[in-house]
């Protein structure tokens, strides 16, 4: 890899749109949110994955939903309709990330980010990038493209 490549990666790694699922904030990179769409509860697909939550027309494309709670092992939420759907593009893919909502648009300098915790043996954490510390908080990142692979989205053909 060349230092262009490696600068274009850290440039697009400063910013991030941080999500929440109950009290904890998430940062997804920017680049990789489409948009964010109130919440329009999905049609279920017979015999899917749980973590799925069904699939939305997106302007006419069918989008599957990924409950990103469930992918966590957290606790259904109470209330459905206060979720918010991040639609994410990586590569050829689009996909839909039910969140409880959507916090803001943090610049986070890759100075202030450490790697995954080694929590030790038997811990995957595959789909995070790092833990972001912004002010008071700590923000764990993303890695979308693992998240939507692990999660068997396949690309479209």
């Amino acid at each position: 890899m060349d230092e262009l490549e490696v600068q274009g990666s850290a440039q697009r790694r400063d910013q991030y749109l941080t999500v929440l699922l109950g009290q904890q904030e998430f940062g997804i990179a920017i680049l990789d949110v489409q948009e964010i769409r109130g919440w329009t509860t999905p049609t279920p697909v017979p015999n899917a994955p749980d973590r799925f939550r069904g699939v939305i027309n997106l302007r006419g494309s069918v989008v599957p939903i990924l409950d990103l709670r469930h992918l966590f092992g957290l606790p259904a939420p109470a209330d459905d309709h206060l979720s918010v759907t991040v639609i994410v593009r990586v590569g050829d893919r689009v996909i839909g990330v039910a969140v409880d909502g959507v916090s803001d648009v943090l610049d986070i300098p890759p100075s202030d980010i450490a790697p995954p915790p080694d929590i030790g043996h038997g811990y995957d954490s595959g789909g995070i990038w790092g833990i972001a510390r912004s002010n008071d908080r700590l923000v764990t990142l993303l890695v979308m493209e693992h998240l939507i692979g692990s999660a068997g989205v396949e690309s479209a053909a």
